[in-house]
């Protein structure tokens, strides 16, 4: 009884934190140019003349005339300036929006990272902080920064996009408005000089900016959108019937790449279902203290602290029986589906993986739990 008590409390706590804080409307776009900015902007003039009180807290108008020309007459909050490796850098001052406390503000440029020595390290995490302090905050992002679509837009674009954000960002949205161009549209829209410099067209046009890259890109913004959609639907609308929730594990080892690409692909299993879901790591004894290196340790921490920004509970075990680790782990969280990943197929790989995958496939038999092999 003292832990239910305990549990309805935590609950009503949460319910009030939520009441408090501000709320979160992010604009997302396939690429630069779509006029993410511009929107903002727009709206930021119609909230002033309907007497919110409106800061802009930070804007990348990439000198674009028409986003430059917005500007005028919207009350900005000076950007504060920072001495790094010798140069003076400007940056968004997160403490001074905080001081002011305006009803709503506009902050650009979501997934850009901070100078070294500030606050937070990403902008996002300014974010955060200002939605806590109860303000309303409009921002924007594009599609290539979300972090479980990283490996699809880099074989997309072949481009290593290195600012990301967590999907759980997207997830704290509100609302989540996609601005949406043809193909045709966004490449007529650089070639009028309306995105770069008339010395970087060309080279955008043979890159990034072209028509089947743009449209792939823009069929994953337009399903992020629609997911987030769906999300809303089944947080806030009461359903008739009650269903199992979807509650998935991911499973990885001390193999970087492999594990990066199952977090990912959990990762967004999770997020479009709207569950919870788990990173675990069974620690072998011959993965235990010092049998693994340092440059390996090192990617395995950085995995589980990638995990735990896209909304992953962390779980680490030691069992010298994964399969039986694994299947214990899913018992004891309620999980429905397990994520591993596809093994090389070498002979090697065949002989020492069948054996814990049989005996997976012999325990999950007798349960309701999936198993779902990663590509």
């Amino acid at each position: 009884m003292p832990e239910e008590i305990k549990n309805n409390a935590e609950h009503f706590l949460d319910l009030i934190r939520k009441s408090k804080r501000g709320k979160f409307k992010i604009y997302i776009g396939m690429s630069a140019g779509v006029g993410k900015t511009f929107r903002m902007l727009q709206e930021a003039h119609t909230l002033l003349r309907n007497g919110v009180d409106l800061k802009i807290g930070y804007i990348e108008t990439h000198n674009r005339k028409e986003t430059h020309d917005l500007l005028e007459g919207l009350p900005i909050i000076p950007r504060r300036k920072l001495f790094y490796k010798g140069k003076e850098l400007e940056e968004f001052d997160a403490q001074t929006v905080m001081n002011l406390h305006p009803e709503v503000v506009i902050i650009d440029e979501l997934a850009h990272s901070n100078i070294e020595g500030s606050k937070n390290s990403k902008r996002w995490q300014d974010v955060m902080d200002i939605l806590d302090a109860g303000i309303n905050v409009i921002s924007a992002v594009n599609i290539q920064h979300i972090e479980s679509l990283h490996s699809e837009v880099k074989k997309i674009t072949t481009v290593d996009v290195s600012e990301r954000i967590p999907d759980s960002v997207l997830q704290q949205a509100d609302e989540v408005v996609n601005i949406d161009l043809t193909a045709d549209e966004l490449i007529m829209r650089l070639k009028e000089g309306k995105i770069y410099s008339a010395d970087k067209i060309k080279v955008s046009l043979n890159n990034f900016f072209q028509s089947e890259r743009i449209l792939q890109l823009r069929e994953l913004a337009l399903k992020e959108v629609a997911s987030q959609v769906e999300r809303k639907i089944e947080t806030e609308l009461p359903r008739n019937t009650i269903s199992r929730p979807e509650r998935y594990l991911a499973c990885i080892s001390s193999n970087h790449d492999v594990a990066k690409k199952v977090i990912r692909k959990t990762a967004r299993l999770a997020s479009y279902y709207n569950s919870k879901w788990f990173l675990l790591y069974v620690q072998t004894p011959k993965e235990d203290g010092d049998n693994i290196g340092l440059a390996a340790q090192r990617k395995l921490i950085n995995n589980f602290k990638m995990a735990a920004e896209m909304g992953a509970e962390i779980i680490r075990i030691k069992n010298k029986n994964i399969a039986k680790g694994i299947f214990e782990a899913a018992e004891q969280k309620s999980v429905t589906t397990i994520c591993i990943g596809k093994p090389h197929l070498s002979l090697t790989n065949i002989i020492l993986s069948s054996a814990v995958f049989n005996q997976l496939l012999k325990k999950m038999s007798a349960s309701e739990i999936d198993i779902i092999i990663l590509s």
